[in-house]
């Protein structure tokens, strides 16, 4: 009887397994002989501390399980019992806690990071929406997590976020009702958003990493200088500007690492509430439907989109689309930014001020969501908003360098901003009038530097020249 053909070199156990499992083929594609551009920066670190509290947050998850009770009656105790009496408990709940806001963090960094580069350019469309819908499964988690404490601002706050679906024509109270399991958030809610948070999701969640890393290193990594190594090859087919990405990398991920963990265990021992932002005070009190908190506000990584819901008032339909719509305009990325070049290197001083002002922009968003409304802080979240779409309609702008394009666009989205302006302003209402009256600046001076800038002054709109190789 014929043997099978030995595929493999490696010898003993290791042997045994490869002929049956391609372990160090999947070694050598994804690590040993993985070749990943020799310049990576400090931005490059946070796909790794990404993955870092992906895992920790699996498992500090699996040990809640094990004294967590999804009962409305019991799950605020079970909290407490964790907390109080299980050994380490205390440590294990603020590591998961802490873990959620670590999480968020280094996911921004890593989104930014990716549209500083241009990583959605080249081939790499699909590995950005791919990471846009790990983006949106994590929102998804850390929204069913937050209500499993069963404390005030997690019984509250789930009841905004449900309630958003009510405003949907149509299905909107049908999938209200699904979402919940019951007419109200009670126990059918807190059982079914346990078993998404614990089983489906997490699942869902790694196998989109899972996806995502496989795209990635099928069309190769991005780096800071936007060329793409994988065009330029010796004669054995080898990068000539690329290094293994084990062991360079994983002893240069290290250092990071090391940082990270320091930073984290030290919020979990000093300052796990984070002055309210990882953990609210109000959530240290047991849920209780009959006495609502003066200040209903989500956690401060749901905050920016938060603030956008409540800026649109022309419905509640329309704020909630506009809230969907800021993330989809994330999905668009790709098809807005039409510039070839990827670094913001090597783009214009318009497109640089366009992304750091995105940056500030998407903070305020989410200072201004943790606020209570007032008419300063309302007319804020609304010039904010405004902005805020307004990037990536700037965005599109900057794909051409014709200056003449530059002066059209100014005009038109200008135009269209005292359009709203007019529409929205009421005499009769003095306070509201006045805050539309000066804060008009925010937009205008946001068109005017990524737009009028660039037009008028020639150096702002000077690309510089990408080089063929890596420059660092």
């Amino acid at each position: 009887m014929a043997a099978y053909p030995r595929k493999t070199e490696a010898t003993g156990l290791l042997g045994w397994v490869d002929e049956r499992f391609p372990v160090v083929q999947t070694w050598k594609d994804h690590m040993s002989e993985y070749y990943a551009p020799k310049n990576f920066n400090v931005w490059y670190y946070f796909g790794v501390l990404a993955m870092l509290v992906l895992v920790i947050q699996i498992v500090s998850g699996i040990f809640l399980t094990m004294h967590y009770k999804p009962d409305t009656g019991m799950a605020f105790a079970s909290v407490e019992y964790i907390m109080r009496d299980v050994p380490g408990g205390w440590f294990i709940r603020y590591m998961h806690s802490t873990g959620a806001s670590a999480f968020f963090i280094v996911v921004y960094f890593h989104m930014f990071r990716g549209i500083m580069y241009g990583s959605y350019k080249g081939k790499r469309e699909l590995v950005w929406l791919i990471g846009m819908v790990i983006y949106l499964a994590l929102m998804a988690e850390a929204f069913m997590g937050y209500l499993l404490p069963w404390g005030q601002m997690s019984f509250w706050g789930a009841q905004v976020i449900i309630n958003l679906f009510n405003t949907i024509p149509f299905i909107g109270e049908g999938l209200s009702l699904f979402i919940r399991g019951d007419f109200v958030i009670s126990d059918p809610t807190l059982n079914r958003l346990f078993a998404f948070h614990v089983a489906a999701v997490p699942m869902i969640l790694v196998a989109l990493v899972f996806v995502h890393i496989v795209a990635l290193h099928t069309v190769g990594s991005n780096n800071p200088d936007g060329v793409e190594i994988k065009a330029l090859k010796n004669e054995k087919g080898i990068p000539l500007d690329g290094i293994p990405f084990h062991p360079y990398y994983t002893v240069h991920d290290i250092p990071a690492i090391v940082v990270f963990l320091m930073a984290f265990f030290a919020v979990i021992f000093f300052a796990p509430e984070m002055g309210g932002y990882f953990l609210e005070f109000a959530n240290f009190e047991p849920a209780n439907p009959l006495k609502t908190p003066v200040h209903i506000a989500p956690v401060w990584y749901f905050t920016p989109f938060y603030t956008v819901l409540r800026a649109v008032t022309l419905s509640p339909f329309m704020g909630t689309l506009a809230m969907f719509g800021a993330i989809i305009m994330l999905f668009l990325l790709p098809w807005l930014d039409r510039n070839p070049v990827k670094s913001w290197r090597y783009r214009n001083t318009a497109h640089m001020l366009n992304l750091a002002i995105f940056a500030a922009v998407f903070i305020i968003l989410g200072y201004l969501g943790v606020k209570a409304v007032t008419p300063e802080y309302k007319e804020m979240g609304v010039r904010m908003t405004e902005i805020y779409f307004l990037f990536f309609a700037v965005i599109l702008a900057h794909s051409s360098t014709n200056r003449g394009r530059y002066l059209v666009w100014f005009v038109v989205l200008a135009g269209s901003l005292i359009a709203i302006d007019f529409w929205r302003y009421n005499p009769d209402d003095l306070v509201s009038a006045a805050q539309i009256k000066w804060q008009w600046v925010w937009p205008i001076g946001y068109l005017a530097v990524t737009l009028l800038l660039p037009f008028f002054v020639k150096g702002c709109n000077a690309e510089k020249t990408v080089p063929e190789r890596v420059t660092s």
